[in-house]
C-alpha cells in the first residue's frame, strides 16, 4: 500500500516538483492548489497524466483551518511550502505574509497535532539569517529579519519549535538556500534574466548584481525534502537542516554565465524599482548542510552550470516562454 502525504504550496514552483519527485518515490498525494476563479491548479497543470494520476488536487486556502484540515485528514507525512515568497511584495502587503506565512502554518500546525499526523516538515528560508555574519552558514547562525518577509518566516519557523516543544508535535524543519529551475517565477532572479533574454530583449533589466547567493538545483531541493520526510524519526525529529551546496556566485557573473549560455551579447541594467532597501538587501548567503547531510545522505547530484543548462533549455521552448510576461514584474 502507498504512503499517503500532503503537500500544500503545491501547485508552486518548488511544490509541482516536490509532487513529481514523491509520485515517482511512490507515494500517492494530496495536493493543496489555492482555490482561484482562473480554473487553474497552477504548475500541477504542468505536471504529466502519469503523475497526476497518482494526485488528489484539493483546491482551498493555508488561511482555511477547515481546508488544511481535509488536506491533511490521514496523511501520513506533511510537507508545508505554502507561503507568500517575494520579498519586494511584503514591503507593500505585509500583512497578507503574516496571514499566508504565520496564520497559515499555525493552522498547518493546529491539524498536525489534532489529527496526530506522523510528521510535519516545515519549509524556512535562508532568507531568515540575513547577511552572513560568518561563512559558510550553519543553523547556529543567529537570525536577521532584514524584510516583512523574513520576519513572518521567522515567526513561522518559532511557531514550529514550540509545538514541538510545547505539545510533542512531530516536528522538522528544512531551511533551503536559493532554489532554481524550470517554472520559477519571473520575478526570481534567474527567470527574470533568462526569459528576458529569451524574449529577445537586449538590455536586461535586474536587482542588484553585487550581492552573493548559494544556488540548489529544484530537483536537489526536492530530494532534501524528501530525505528528511523519509528518515528514521530519531534523526531527524525536532531538529532544523540547512540546505543548499556551499558554492557562492555574485548576481552580476551569475547573469553573465545564463547569457554565455544562451549565446546573447546582453547588457544588464540596474532597475531601481527591483532593488531592495539598503538595509534590507542581503549581501551574502552561502549554505553549510553538513547537519543534514550527516542525518540523511543528501548532497546536490547538480552543478550550478548543469541546473543552468537545464532551465535555460526549458525557457527557450516557446510553449514555456509564453507562459512568462517579465516586464509584469516590476517589484
Amino acid at each position: 500500500m502507498k504512503n499517503m502525504v500532503a503537500v500544500t504550496g503545491a501547485d508552486g514552483f518548488i511544490g509541482s516538483h516536490l509532487v513529481e519527485t514523491l509520485v515517482e518515490q511512490g507515494h500517492r498525494v494530496q495536493a493543496m492548489a489555492q482555490y482561484n476563479s482562473f480554473g487553474t491548479w497552477g504548475w500541477l497543470d504542468a505536471l504529466p497524466p502519469d503523475v497526476m494520476a497518482e494526485v488528489e488536487v484539493m483546491p482551498g486556502d493555508i488561511r482555511d483551518p477547515e481546508s488544511v484540515y481535509d488536506l491533511i485528514g490521514k496523511a501520513d507525512v506533511v510537507y508545508h511550502l505554502a507561503a507568500l515568497i517575494a520579498i519586494p511584495y511584503s514591503y507593500r502587503a505585509p500583512q497578507s505574509y503574516v496571514d499566508t506565512n504565520v496564520v497559515g502554518t499555525l493552522n498547518v500546525l493546529e491539524a498536525v497535532r489534532n489529527l496526530c499526523t506522523p510528521r510535519l516538515v516545515h519549509t524556512s528560508t535562508s532568507e531568515t539569517y540575513g547577511t552572513a555574519r560568518s561563512v559558510p552558514i550553519d543553523e547556529s547562525h543567529p537570525l536577521q529579519a532584514q524584510s516583512p518577509y523574513a520576519a513572518t518566516k521567522i515567526a513561522a519557523d518559532k511557531l514550529v519549535e514550540s509545538y514541538h516543544a510545547s505539545f510533542g508535535v512531530p516536528v522538522v524543519t528544512l531551511r533551503p538556500f536559493n532554489t532554481f529551475g524550470p517554472r520559477q517565477s519571473a520575478r526570481a532572479f534567474i527567470p527574470t534574466v533568462a526569459s528576458q533574454i529569451a524574449a529577445g530583449t537586449e538590455v536586461v533589466k535586474v536587482g542588484s548584481l553585487e550581492p552573493t547567493r548559494d544556488f540548489t538545483f529544484v530537483k536537489d531541493t526536492a530530494a532534501a525534502f524528501t530525505a528528511v520526510g523519509t528518515a528514521p524519526a530519531e534523526a531527524v525529529t525536532g531538529r532544523l537542516f540547512n540546505a543548499g551546496t556551499g558554492v557562492e556566485i555574485s548576481m552580476g557573473r551569475l547573469a553573465r554565465t545564463i547569457a554565455d549560455l544562451m549565446g546573447a551579447r546582453t547588457e544588464f541594467r540596474t532597475d531601481a524599482a527591483r532593488e531592495r532597501p539598503a538595509a534590507s538587501e542581503v549581501m551574502r548567503l552561502v549554505c553549510d548542510s553538513s547537519r543534514l547531510r550527516r542525518a540523511t545522505g543528501w548532497r546536490p547530484r547538480h552543478t550550478l552550470e548543469e541546473g543552468l543548462k537545464e532551465t535555460v533549455e526549458w525557457f527557450l521552448d516557446p510553449v514555456n516562454l509564453a507562459r512568462y510576461r517579465p516586464s509584469r514584474y516590476t517589484i
